[in-house]
């Protein structure tokens, strides 16, 4: 099952960062936070991933292009017309797979969405916002999704309510409001599961959004439904938010992490 990972935003609350490189990049410890993200899900057996592009792009696609390069120790072989290069260290991640697509510079998240929807292989797939962590089952979610039979699942998590809330009745989401009026039990966490309808709600026009329209209708239409995660949740939305990641991870307290 292909696991969608949204890295184009420009993420502006954190300008001291994103500045230089996109946030899904800006590192806990010594790697990017995308890649904390991916392990959660390898960890669980999830290793194709579709990363859509926006902002600096091309720094995730040298990341990913030279990973064995830089992730390993390498006898090269000058002057020889073949240019010999020996890896002597498997990397631990040999068997993911990464699609890189670009999606636009200025692409909001439905349109994103959209513009990768031709290398969505199954009737299923799995999706999250590239700049947040959790020590989520990831086949619990997976089961949750299955059982319903809707279209969407959204993972609802106990947060700050400066994301989106969540009105629920059950398992079901009535509304879904990305710019909340009040506190709420549960807020949008990312760690979706779709299956391919959701692609009729979206179009690949650059202004086609994600929370604000195609969440909304999916609610008011009952075929938004709610993962209730009352684990552990982070994200990287502010500089306050990645010294905090940084400290728990240099403390070996994070949470997310549930890979040897």
């Amino acid at each position: 099952m292909q696991v969608v990972i949204l890295c184009g935003g420009l993420g502006t609350r954190l300008k001291e960062e994103t500045e230089f490189r996109p946030k899904p990049m800006v590192k806990i410890g010594t790697r990017p936070i995308l890649w904390h993200i991916m392990k959660i899900y390898a960890s669980y057996g999830f290793k194709d991933f579709i990363l859509a592009l926006g902002y600096k792009g091309e720094m995730i696609k040298e990341y990913f292009y030279h990973y064995e390069l830089m992730d390993s120790d390498v006898t090269i072989e000058l002057g020889n017309s073949q240019n010999t290069c020996v890896f002597h260290n498997e990397v631990k991640e040999n068997d993911w797979k990464v699609t890189l697509a670009n999606t636009g510079e200025k692409s909001l998240k439905g349109a994103r969405i959209k513009k990768v929807e031709k290398y969505i292989k199954d009737n299923e797939f799995m999706l999250t916002y590239g700049d947040g962590v959790s020590d989520i089952n990831i086949p619990k979610l997976l089961e949750f999704h299955r059982r319903h039979r809707k279209i969407a699942t959204v993972t609802g998590v106990n947060a700050s309510a400066r994301f989106g809330e969540l009105k629920i009745n059950g398992d079901r989401v009535e509304r879904f409001s990305e710019k909340p009026s009040s506190g709420s039990e549960y807020i949008n966490g990312g760690f979706f599961v779709f299956n391919r309808k959701i692609f009729d709600y979206l179009t690949p026009d650059e202004n086609c959004d994600f929370e604000f329209g195609p969440l909304d209708i999916l609610a008011n239409e009952g075929e938004l439904m709610v993962y209730k995660h009352r684990g552990s949740w982070a994200c990287m939305d502010t500089l306050r938010d990645m010294d905090y990641l940084n400290k728990i991870w240099d403390e070996n307290k994070a949470f997310w992490k549930i890979w040897q």
